[in-house]
């Protein structure tokens, strides 16, 4: 295990690998300030340059994309009060006041510090929880794999969207649509309609970039593009002198909250379908709770930002563990990231460990030293960025259509993916409309063929016999479990009610 740690971290440490890992962090952090985009767009439209690449500069990168892009939405959140992710909500609730008082700066640094800290813990986690957690699943068969996949879309229904039976539907759609391509036992074409363009499966490029990308441009569009003047109009006070600096005793003051809420963000990230934003209220709420001045949150604390921003760049480490450990996407990005590692020949869970350690623990030691470069940038390029957010979208819209088509057409399929992604533009379009969760559809479609393969050969298994099923007790606990995400997670629905926390998204 050793050598393969040294020839790990020699190829991780090349000019390619930290150059691309920067490139994806600097990306990320622009998409991250620029409200309206998020790092699963981000993630889905980049995903085709990657190819050319190989596989640990490419999927380097997107990780990178993904880290900088949650970084980054704490900007808007605390200057303009517009969160450029869902999760920031929560950082602008002590955020923008502090801004307001003139003490902008201080709220940056303490928000840059927090992500960077809740990232690098939350990476030792993963480090740390997903080979062991790998050994125990390489032990399961294929009747234990498919209940956990079964869990899976139930739980993620559960939590993703309003309604747990719209996000069931929407998920079992996402299974249905990896349903076209040659079949697994017999070779032949299924519900191809005659094209051979289908006989690989539908291209995931064309689904993720419709579904994500192209039809938030639609959305924003729809908007008539109000938002951005609106934005422009902000008045924020001068920094004060105080005000642009974080003093050591302020930063050590907010060190405990930082750690309890990585811990927060750790628990919850690493819980499929769970996610950052509710990870994000939840350790608002405890520090809240626990302070000694309640009453003062909301009105420029400090210690709400640290929570929020730690909480919930924990979170993106911690949603891998389970997509290494069993090959199980917590989430819209997570599930791109997992596409990615397809689309390079390597598939995530526990055989990835034994087939490929290397590239994993070249992976991991990338994701600590992107915790580095992160902070570096952030305090080098904080007032860069914060220019990016008086770029219109009339400017943005177009461009990244642009780059809609351009990714498309470039996985491979030529026009055809084109037309798959225009099409899903629209499904994407009016999933959100209609609240049906986009996250679960894209992760029932990517876990597709696995649930497929799993199922026939646990029927096989089994005989098609239901009694059978009582020699796989693991099995069952993940049955019960799916059965109880049906009656009894609507607790977590309210309590997101209650926190004011959005569903879910990607």
């Amino acid at each position: 295990m050793s050598g393969q740690v040294l020839q790990a971290f020699s190829n991780v440490m090349t000019f390619e690998v930290i150059a691309y890992i920067t490139l994806g962090l600097f990306i990320g952090y622009v998409v991250g300030v620029l409200p309206g985009l998020s790092r699963a767009t981000a993630i889905a439209l980049l995903i085709p340059i990657t190819y050319k690449l190989p596989p640990l500069a490419g999927i380097s990168f997107l990780i990178g994309v993904s880290k900088g892009g949650n970084t980054g939405s704490a900007l808007t959140a605390i200057l303009i009060n517009v969160p450029g992710e869902p999760q920031s909500v929560v950082t602008a609730l002590d955020g923008y006041p502090l801004a307001q008082q003139g003490k902008a700066q201080k709220a940056l640094k303490i928000a840059l510090i927090a992500s960077v800290l809740g990232d690098f813990l939350a990476t030792l986690a993963l480090i740390a929880l997903a080979q062991p957690l790998a050994a125990i699943a390489v032990g399961t068969g294929p009747v234990e794999i498919t209940a956990v996949l079964i869990f899976a879309v139930t739980f993620i229904a559960a939590v993703s969207g309003h309604s747990f039976y719209k996000g069931l539907i929407a998920g079992f759609l996402g299974l249905l649509l990896a349903a076209p391509r040659l079949d697994i036992e017999t070779g032949q074409p299924r519900l191809t309609f005659g094209f051979a363009d289908l006989y690989d499966g539908v291209p995931l490029l064309a689904v993720a970039i419709g579904t994500l990308a192209l039809s938030e441009m639609l959305v924003q569009i729809d908007k008539g593009w109000r938002g951005s003047y609106e934005r422009k109009a902000a008045q924020l006070k001068e920094s004060t002198p105080e005000g642009r600096h974080l003093s050591f005793r302020e930063f050590v003051t907010c060190l405990p909250t930082i750690i309890r809420s990585t811990l927060v963000g750790i628990g919850i990230g690493s819980i499929p379908g769970m996610g950052a934003s509710l990870s994000s209220f939840l350790a608002y709420a405890w520090t809240k709770n626990r302070d000694k001045d309640p009453s003062s949150f909301g009105k420029g604390r400090l210690e709400g930002v640290a929570a929020a921003e730690s909480a919930d760049n924990a979170s993106v480490p911690a949603g891998l563990i389970p997509m290494f450990a069993i090959g199980l996407p917590s989430s819209a990005s997570a599930a791109l990231l997992m596409g990615a590692f397809m689309l390079h020949g390597l598939t995530p869970g526990p055989f990835l460990f034994r087939d490929d350690a290397a590239l994993v623990y070249a992976i991991f030691i990338g994701m600590v030293i992107a915790s580095f470069i992160m902070l570096i940038m952030g305090l080098i390029g904080q007032n860069l960025f914060a220019k990016l957010i008086a770029v219109s979208e009339i400017i943005l819209v177009p461009i990244i259509v642009f780059l809609c088509v351009i990714g498309a057409y470039l996985e491979g399929s030529g026009m055809f993916s084109v037309y798959l992604m225009l099409i899903f533009a629209f499904v994407g379009y009016f999933m959100k409309k209609f609240d049906f969760s986009f996250v679960t559809f894209l992760i029932g479609f990517i876990l597709g063929p696995m649930a497929e393969l799993s199922l026939r050969q646990a029927m096989i298994i089994t005989d098609g016999k239901i009694t059978s099923l009582a020699s796989h007790p693991v099995a069952l606990v993940f049955l019960a479990l799916a059965a109880i995400s049906i009656w009894k997670l609507n607790s977590v629905r309210k309590l997101q009610a209650k926190t004011g926390a959005p569903p879910e998204e990607p």
